[in-house]
């Protein structure tokens, strides 16, 4: 290997290699054995694209038996909230979710795909319901001598602007479809949690619970911590012995062109909106 060209194209080949497995977002380690995969699901849902990406590898490999989903989350945006709930549902092995600190609104809301929900007796849950929040900044604007002009191509296209007060039927608009999307949420915990829709819609005004208290409710199946849940996992599953928690690599930044590309997709590319919080 003495010939410097080669060795460079050998070494380009395996750096290659390396930054295609680092950034794959994590490979399944190649040992055997029965694994347990663990859907962490933390903070505000912006976003579902890579939550959904590892439930599918679990789903597809033989190895994983169940899927353990690891939620402290306040709730966020309701579109990626069910798109993570339709791709838990359409795994058909044992789902088991653990309660943190906190897993309210569309934490909750996903929680909903599981077969057994176990909640610390300390943690917040609950807050089911459906709020849109709209700034009015037009009196501000005002002061400053600024003013804007709309131009569009329909009475509502500007539904919700900031620089001007929502309009009476613009605001009924608006409900309603908050009204649709609350009624969907209201459904599915009916459905998940064999509770009849009108006892639902008696807890299912905004208020949030302590895991206890969402116990006594019907809200969750038992009380316990993340090795109840495990445990609760593994006899669903039928594992023997002690089962590998598989957890998703988070990706590391390598370049400052990354870093670019995510600040742009965060704060340049927006929309409204409706959030499960």
């Amino acid at each position: 290997m003495k010939n410097p060209v080669f060795k460079f194209i050998l070494i380009l080949i395996l750096a290659t290699i390396l930054w295609i497995f680092l950034r794959s977002g994590g490979i399944i380690p190649v040992r055997y054995g029965e694994y347990i995969g663990v859907v962490e699901i933390r903070g505000t849902i912006s976003s579902s694209d890579t939550i959904v990406a590892w439930i599918r590898k679990l789903r597809k490999d033989s190895r994983v038996k169940g899927i353990l989903l690891r939620i402290n989350s306040p709730g966020g945006a309701v579109g990626p909230t069910q798109e993570i709930l339709s791709a838990l549902k359409r795994t058909k092995k044992p789902i088991v979710a653990s309660f943190s600190s906190v897993a309210a609104s569309g934490g909750y809301y996903v929680a909903l795909a599981a077969d057994r929900i176990v909640s610390n007796p300390g943690t917040v849950t609950g807050s089911i319901g459906v709020i849109a929040e709209f700034p009015i900044v037009n009196d501000l604007l005002k002061k400053l001598g600024i003013q804007f002009e709309v131009i569009k191509t329909g009475r509502y296209k500007d539904s919700g602007s900031p620089f001007r007060k929502m309009e009476q039927d613009e605001r009924q608009l608006l409900q309603n479809i908050l009204l649709d999307i609350y009624n969907q949420f209201v459904n599915e915990v009916s459905k998940s949690r064999g509770l009849p829709v009108d006892s639902v819609k008696k807890l299912a005004d905004g208020r949030v619970f302590s895991g206890k208290m969402a116990y006594q409710a019907g809200l969750v199946d038992t009380l316990g911590s993340f090795e109840d849940a495990v445990d609760i996992l593994k006899k669903l599953a039928k594992i023997k012995g002690e089962p590998r928690l598989l957890y998703r690599k988070v990706r590391k930044r390598f370049s400052i062109v990354d870093l670019l590309i995510d600040r742009l997709e965060n704060k340049l590319f927006f929309e409204i909106l409706y959030q499960m919080r």
